[in-house]
């Protein structure tokens, strides 16, 4: 069994052969061995102390499955996004086009919170549709 204290003296070739005793798989393409020490040795302890509760397990699930809904929600045309910024209300109306605001047709929410803060944006955080939009 390999011990996390070794980890720090392994060379690359016995870190790849470590991490197929671990996970029994390649080591993906492009990791540094530094990378490739911190996910051993995490994985090493959560091992060693009975894995990873149920609840985390549970979680990490469920997010998944929610990731999933959020990515798949679509706006449908006719929707209106409303952003109050600096003190003016912003409105957006989801077209069949793409994106109506200030009488101009815009291919994505991220270029019109660009337009509107000067600042590169997430168009969805910025109006609000993953829940962490911030002024």
């Amino acid at each position: 069994m390999i011990r996390v204290a070794d980890l720090q003296t392994m060379d690359r070739a016995a870190l790849i052969a470590a991490w197929v005793e671990v996970f029994g798989t390649p080591v993906p393409k492009g990791l540094s061995q530094s990378f490739l020490r911190r996910f051993l040795a995490t994985e090493i302890q959560t091992r060693r102390s009975g894995g990873l509760p149920t609840r985390i397990r549970k979680a990490l699930t469920q997010d998944n499955d929610r990731g999933k809904r959020s990515k798949g929600a679509s706006l449908e045309p006719g929707s209106r996004l409303l952003r109050e910024w600096n003190g003016t209300t912003h409105v957006v109306e989801v077209t069949n086009d793409g994106f109506l605001w200030d009488g101009q047709t815009w291919r994505s929410l991220s270029v019109i919170a660009r337009e509107i803060t000067g600042a590169h944006w997430s168009g969805p955080r910025f109006f609000g549709l993953n829940g962490k939009a911030r002024s």
